[in-house]
């Protein structure tokens, strides 16, 4: 089904399909496609507006019934580490760290092929062969990286951790993050995120986009655990202190017509 607004770009909705967050719910996508000469001015317009990119596509979950996937970012110069984190960036101060072009490689397919077995098996990504993982990393209208952490010499130098991050205008967004799941007690998952943070500071920009969050999910738990955190909702951003202040809509009965989506977004989009 496509929509249009006023202005450019077109947007399409997907037909529903199984939630894979919430049990016995139904999802759909508002998307459009990302190219041309505007690409990184609308991949920065609508990543402040609770969007995603996937490739070409830029996409926010636009469901009849529920309205619990928030986009959520990490404001840089507000985060301050937990003891926790302070402990898993203490754990990997022997990492080292490549930031590269988007460019796949076997060795990042072979250690996504992993993480994805280990974690993922039975997600939507499982069947996913070398061309499509080529795919996710190089097919990019946007100014794109691959993060890549390596264990020291002495340990073989070896990939454990790597992640397809998106410069936008005002932060980085971790578009796929994948680690080396027999790895135990560095938790290379959360240690990512905090090297963004670290990057995103260094590069004076002001926040960290970890895509979105749903509340009652324990696949999303993790991203609430760095604090404070904003979320998009109602057409703004949020400062959240407490994930238990979040109200969350999982039953919307009166949820907002497409086409007054649109026009909202599409109000200066490009």
């Amino acid at each position: 089904m496509r929509h249009t607004g006023t202005l450019t770009p077109q947007f399409f909705v997907t037909a529903p399909q199984a939630c894979p967050y919430l049990p016995g719910r139904q999802e759909r996508k508002l998307f459009t496609a990302l190219h041309g000469q505007n690409a990184t001015a609308l991949n920065d317009n609508l990543s402040q507006k609770g969007f995603r990119r996937s490739q070409n596509v830029l996409y926010r979950p636009t469901c009849s019934e529920c309205s619990a996937c928030l986009s959520l970012r990490l404001p840089v110069a507000d985060f301050r580490p937990r003891r926790s984190q302070q402990r898993t960036l203490k754990r990997n101060a022997d990492i080292s760290r490549r930031i590269l072009a988007a460019w796949a490689t076997e060795e990042q397919y072979g250690l996504f092929r992993d993480y994805l077995d280990a974690r993922h098996a039975d997600g939507g990504m499982a069947e996913m062969d070398e061309i499509e993982f080529s795919a996710m990393i190089e097919e990019t209208p946007v100014r794109s990286r691959v993060i890549e952490y390596r264990t020291p010499a002495e340990d073989g130098n070896r990939l454990i951790a790597a992640c397809l991050t998106d410069i936008l205008s005002d932060g980085l967004s971790m578009v796929y993050s994948f680690f080396d799941p027999t790895v135990r007690g560095r938790s290379l998952g959360a240690f990512m995120i905090l090297d963004h943070l670290r990057i995103a500071a260094e590069a004076e920009l002001p926040f960290v986009y970890l895509g979105y969050w749903v509340p009652g999910s324990p696949k999303m738990s993790y991203k609430a655990q760095f604090r404070p955190f904003e979320i998009y909702q109602g057409g703004l951003w949020r400062r959240i202190g407490d994930p238990a202040d979040v109200d969350i809509d999982t039953d919307a009965a009166d949820p907002q017509p497409i086409l007054d989506q649109v026009a909202e977004i599409t109000t200066g989009a490009v």
